[in-house]
């Protein structure tokens, strides 16, 4: 459960895999679907790029939002994928700024904000303290 006692709906969650790439995807039974991936009865993409191994994920009041987080995520540059990952909050905003001199001006944004939902993230470090 989430920090708010809300039941779970779903998961997004980043894999690496063997080639040094990101996977995203959603669940949601997160144990099952890594393992399946680790199995080579996920994505194509992972079964040609066995082992992957979970290294991200956050959790979501309903499946939707989880798909959402998920389909954002997938446009983003591995750099900004990285950041997230590693919880540099501030290279995350950094990445995010546009830098095209036309576009309208930035609005930061709090993801958790937007969607009016409870996000928790992790990393597989955090479990392993």
């Amino acid at each position: 459960m989430s920090s708010t006692n809300k039941p779970i709906g779903g998961y997004m969650y980043i894999l690496e895999c063997a080639n040094d790439s990101y996977y995203v995807g959603s669940t949601r039974n997160l144990g099952k679907r890594v393992s399946a991936h680790q199995n080579g009865l996920g994505a194509n993409y992972t079964k040609k790029h066995l082992p992957v191994r979970l290294i991200y994920f956050e959790t979501f009041d309903k499946i939707w939002k989880a798909f959402n987080r998920e389909k954002q995520i997938q446009r983003w540059t591995n750099e900004k994928k990285a950041s997230l990952i590693r919880g540099n909050i501030s290279a995350l905003k950094e990445l995010a700024t546009c830098k095209n001199e036309t576009s309208h001006k930035n609005v930061s944004f709090d993801f958790a904000q937007e969607t009016n939902s409870t996000v928790t993230s992790t990393t597989l470090s955090d479990h392993r303290k």
